[in-house]
């Protein structure tokens, strides 16, 4: 299995245990999206208790590549997520992360 395949199915190990139901293909496209930060142990991971990490979430993913302008509802999808991972799991998974982002604002579209 290839380093990329070991990351995915990592992620994929995480979302059953979070119990969050998951489109395989979009989670690939998604992780695929992210580049070498996978790889990276700090950058494969969202900070949630680190305030500039989630505004680079914001302005450069949620923003920047997903077209929103809304900064109310980028703050308050990036609440949901973090909620969804639990604010003291260590694992929120940029992939999974970025995953969740695309699904709370229907942009699965991008990724096809």
């Amino acid at each position: 299995m290839s380093k990329f395949d070991d990351c995915v199915a990592t992620y994929e190990a995480e979302m059953k245990k979070l119990g969050v139901k998951y489109d395989a293909d979009l989670l690939r496209a998604v992780a695929k999206g992210c580049g070498p930060s996978i790889y990276n142990k700090d950058a494969s991971k969202v900070s949630s208790g680190d305030k500039e990490e989630l505004a680079r979430v914001k302005n450069n993913f949620i923003m920047k590549k997903l077209g929103i302008k809304d900064e109310k509802k980028a703050d308050a999808a990036i609440a949901k997520v973090v909620d969804v991972f639990g604010s003291s799991n260590r694992n929120k998974y940029r992939a999974m992360f970025y995953y969740m982002l695309v699904e709370e604002f229907g942009k699965e579209k991008m990724y096809k």
